[in-house]
């Protein structure tokens, strides 16, 4: 009896889930094709293929569903482990963050919660505040630290390594993000953000490598 009674709740749980992803994804849709204002609950439902009383079980008002969206991102942007162990050198660690970082930024469809989380911030600037908080500057505070702990092993010269990791990211996005968040050009291929990455990190390494002396 206690068997029989489990297949059903997992099954359940598949399908709550499913149907919540349904929901989101026709959320994202219609956010990005209305923009926060025009998009209703019900306009909502349509384009995820539910009722209305279906949407409102999920999610009680299109905030709810709005910064849902944003906690996704968050979620997916912290699957890319970026290694920042502070033994490996510069000459790998560089080239191999500045490369993930780009192709996780531009990949398929993964710009649509940036332009929708940049279309509404001014409207509600704690969900702006907070996507900038645990998506992009995490992995800036991360990259910093690694910088300063190369710097104190002599490896590189820096007085503000905050700017130099927004220094070094903002280099790689160069020609690649804002063609690709507003929709002028598609995601990168792996060839060209890896040229792009490979100019920054030597320009990055002029101005912060130590110099040798004779």
């Amino acid at each position: 009896m206690v068997a029989a009674s489990q297949d059903p709740l997992h099954v359940v749980g598949d399908e709550d889930s499913s149907k919540r992803r349904q929901i989101l994804d026709g959320a994202r849709k219609v956010f990005m094709d209305l923009g926060f204002d025009g998009a209703s609950m019900g306009e909502i439902a349509r384009a995820a293929g539910v009722s209305k009383g279906t949407l409102y079980v999920y999610f009680a008002d299109k905030c709810g569903l709005f910064e849902a969206i944003v906690e996704e991102e968050k979620i997916e942007q912290g699957k890319t482990a970026f290694n920042f162990d502070p033994e490996r050198d510069v000459d790998t660690t560089l080239p191999e963050f500045g490369r993930a970082y780009v192709a996780l930024l531009c990949r398929p469809g993964g710009g649509s919660a940036i332009r929708t989380v940049m279309a509404i911030a001014e409207r509600m600037p704690e969900v702006g505040s907070r996507f900038y908080t645990h998506v992009i500057a995490h992995t800036v505070d991360r990259f910093a630290a690694y910088l300063e702990a190369r710097a104190k092993l002599g490896e590189l010269v820096m007085d503000d390594t905050q700017l130099a990791a927004w220094q070094f990211m903002q280099m790689c996005q160069a020609t690649l993000f804002q063609a690709f968040i507003f929709q002028a050009k598609p995601s990168p291929s792996a060839e060209r953000i890896a040229t792009v990455v490979d100019s920054a990190t030597r320009v990055f390494f002029a101005a912060y490598r130590q110099k040798k002396t004779d």
